[in-house]
């Protein structure tokens, strides 16, 4: 009899980051986490390679075009909550366009802010992979 293996959610996180500021949005009406800060996320589609899927997203949440080669590699943050979950945090230092708030049925601010001085309310993952990206730390486990 075949094993059916284990197998978890994928997100792709996007740091904006300019002038020492993060670019943070506030979910609302979500049903997670509403009320708090996040960064650009979403989760990975089959058949959907995570740059694709951080492109597409940047698009959709905050109106700006980015390319894979402006993208780089952050972190990995394998994290438990009520799940088990992979999550892969990406930067971006420059994009096309002017960022703006396109969902605001799921957000309602997106500020920029102080990289080392985030909001009380910043979802505490997020706000552990914002200090893995200070100090350069590439992988983290969460919620053990």
């Amino acid at each position: 009899m075949r094993k059916i293996r284990f197998q978890m959610p994928v997100a792709v996180h996007l740091l904006l980051v300019k002038d020492n500021k993060v670019l943070l949005l506030r979910r609302f009406n979500t049903g997670y986490e509403d009320g708090n800060y996040s960064v650009v996320a979403r989760h990975v589609d089959s058949d959907e390679d995570l740059k694709t899927a951080m492109i597409r997203e940047a698009k959709e949440e905050a109106g700006i075009e980015i390319t894979p080669n402006n993208i780089n590699f952050a972190s990995v943050m394998h994290r438990k909550s009520d799940d088990e979950r992979i999550d892969f945090f990406f930067i971006a230092d420059s994009w096309e366009g002017e960022i703006t708030n396109m969902e605001p049925q799921k957000c309602d601010d997106l500020s920029w802010f102080d990289i080392n001085n985030l909001p009380s309310n910043t979802i505490p993952y997020i706000k552990r992979a914002i200090g893995n990206y200070i100090s350069d730390v590439q992988f983290d486990v969460y919620g053990w």
